[in-house]
């Protein structure tokens, strides 16, 4: 076994103390999707996440993956099913570094077989609202995860996520989007969102930005693509005078 393999296994069999226990929303709402351990097998595979963003898994995750250059310090703050957080690491290189951080240890431990050939890719058991990375990042990402938490936690992964940005960096918020009226999907969405994501209609309300306790603070830049139905937000903060 590798050192980098024997660190990661470490972690997530004998997190500390102070890591995270599993909230109560990830067992009573999306026990199906990210706990149990016959979906999670079942459910992390590029032809799902293809399935379930109805073909824009590629343009979503090159929206991601273009802003990374070898060399730079990126943190991605939940593991994601598919190649998504290989092909993330992949770009940043030995030059650079990568953190994945997941507040749920069986997702830590799929994220695990992905990168422990990669010993610039680092895992933590760590919710995403509280974590502090160890040194200045250039691109931090929030990928389909804001849709998936409660309001409260909404504010504060944004928040912790736009405190620890140096100048010249960026965040980047990848998520559901208000669909417009027109779009076929929304009727689809609605359904899904009332029977398997209640948290994700917030999306549907409100900006990024408005989860955030400082958004003056930043430059803020929001795209949206087929239909409306996802958004790509990018916040950096603004240059002190």
């Amino acid at each position: 076994m590798s050192s980098i393999e024997s660190s990661f296994k470490r972690e997530i069999e004998h997190p500390a103390p102070q890591q995270p226990a599993l909230p109560a929303y990830m067992t009573d709402v999306y026990d199906w999707a990210y706990v149990s351990p016959r979906w999670v097998r079942w459910l992390d595979r590029n032809s799902v996440v293809r399935t379930l963003l109805f073909g824009n898994d590629q343009r979503l995750m090159q929206a991601y993956l273009e802003r990374i250059e070898p060399g730079m310090h990126v943190w991605q703050v939940a593991h994601v099913y598919g190649d998504l957080v290989r092909r993330a690491a992949q770009r940043c290189g030995s030059e650079g570094h990568f953190t994945l951080t997941d507040v749920t240890p069986i997702q830590l431990e799929h994220a695990h077989r992905k990168l422990d050939d990669m010993p610039w890719a680092q895992l933590r058991h760590a919710d995403a609202g509280q974590f502090r990375v160890a040194a200045p990042c250039d691109l931090i990402c929030s990928f389909f995860l804001l849709h998936e938490v409660p309001d409260n936690w909404k504010r504060r992964i944004v928040d912790n996520i736009l405190s620890q940005l140096p100048e010249n960096a960026e965040a980047l918020f990848v998520d559901y989007h208000k669909p417009a009226w027109w779009q076929p999907v929304r009727y689809i969405l609605k359904w899904v969102n009332r029977l398997l994501e209640p948290f994700a209609d917030a999306l549907w309300q409100h900006e990024i930005r408005h989860y955030a306790s400082h958004a003056e603070d930043y430059d803020w830049h929001k795209r949206t693509i087929f239909g409306g139905v996802y958004q790509i937000v990018s916040a950096r903060p603004k240059a002190r005078s």
